[in-house]
């Protein structure tokens, strides 16, 4: 099954905790990506919600975050593969507990959920804030 941010924007919480966990890592991924914040997904709000975190805090990634109004590339995150709190089996981890004093206590997971698009949590530090989807330009 194709899944793209609208889909995902709609499915329950439930439905894309398992859509995680029943995915591959993929290969480490390359370039610029869009990313979008899946806040309450399920509900009428999480496009609301994807569409002002989009706008105003965060644009993607180029596994540098793109932050604020104009893109401004910055907080670096280590890359590589580990263990996924969620279920430990591996996953893409996007850690900055080392590269950045801003956003040290934010790690990123992703798994491939189609060519191109990944999906994953956000943690501060161990506990899961939300989802996001990134789609990296083919």
């Amino acid at each position: 099954m194709a899944y793209d941010v609208s889909k995902l924007l709609k499915m329950p919480q439930a439905e894309i905790e398992k859509l995680f966990v029943a995915s591959p890592p993929g290969p480490i991924p390359n370039g610029e990506a869009e990313g979008t914040a899946i806040v309450d997904p399920g509900t009428a709000r999480a496009p609301e919600f994807a569409t002002f975190i989009n706008h105003f805090v965060w644009k993607g990634k180029t596994l540098v975050n793109n932050i604020g109004t104009f893109g401004l590339k910055a907080i670096l995150a280590e890359v590589y593969v580990d263990k996924s709190l969620i279920d430990k089996k591996d996953c893409i981890v996007l850690d900055y507990s080392k590269t950045s004093l801003v956003a040290k206590h934010i790690r990123d997971e992703i798994r491939q959920i189609a060519p191109n698009t990944y999906l994953g949590p956000v943690y501060w530090d161990t506990k899961k804030l939300f989802y996001f989807a990134l789609q990296f330009k083919a």
